[in-house]
């Protein structure tokens, strides 16, 4: 599943008539340069949220096979239903099996395939998700979870970045109402708290494209070939 129903008020004026993941990296959208990992991961259905100007994004890609991948939409209202809320929404989409989930936000060379290989370890009496994290980039200097000998912790000290990449079992979402908003750092912390998350490092590139002067940065990179 790919998160694109944020409006992106940080991204304004550019995201006024253009949703965030169909911002230009290096010559093409955003969400595109996601696509085409999962593809060559393997990974070829995908579920895409929308609702900020999501009309366009469906006229951009439409069911996916232009890319090579089948997508399915899922609609929300105006105001988006935050992280757990969305993936809640498009649940019967995403069906019973662990899936992996990708902010449509961000710039990176994750290893799909071996979080698509861990994901499938996640069980409902067990791990109930895997997360990656990235080194604190200069707007998250505190970090979110802390990851200890492959295992992800709410604690204060030493803390890495949520990358915003993870994959989940569907019962991490039992109980969610699928048409409310609601965030998902509190469902991983209560898993946390029980001792079923597991975790990995990314040191690979990984770009947070939340506002104009980082979009700039991160089109420098892609068009400089890196």
């Amino acid at each position: 599943m790919i998160l694109a129903a944020g409006r992106g008020e940080r991204m304004r004026p550019l995201t006024d008539h253009l949703p965030k993941p169909l911002l230009a990296v290096g010559g093409r959208p955003l969400i595109v340069w996601h696509i085409e990992a999962l593809r060559a991961a393997g990974i070829t259905d995908l579920v895409i949220n929308h609702a900020h100007l999501g009309h366009t994004l469906v006229e951009a890609l439409g069911d996916g096979s232009a890319l090579g991948v089948r997508i399915a939409w899922s609609a929300e209202p105006e105001g988006a239903l935050e992280t757990a809320g969305g993936i809640a929404h498009a649940r019967h989409l995403l069906g019973e099996a662990p899936f992996i989930v990708v902010n449509g936000d961000i710039w990176c060379d994750a290893d799909f395939s071996a979080l698509a290989a861990a994901a499938t370890a996640l069980s409902a009496d067990g791990d109930l998700a895997r997360l990656l994290l990235v080194d604190n980039p200069p707007h998250n200097p505190g970090g979110d979870f802390v990851l200890r000998d492959g295992r992800v912790f709410d604690e204060a000290d030493g803390r890495l970045t949520f990358s915003g990449i993870g994959a989940y079992h569907p019962a991490l979402f039992d109980g969610v109402d699928p048409d409310a908003p609601a965030k998902l750092a509190p469902r991983l912390r209560a898993a946390m708290r029980e001792g079923r998350v597991s975790g990995a490092r990314h040191r690979g590139h990984w770009h947070d494209v939340g506002t104009p002067q980082r979009l700039a940065e991160v089109d420098a990179l892609a068009r400089g070939g890196r």
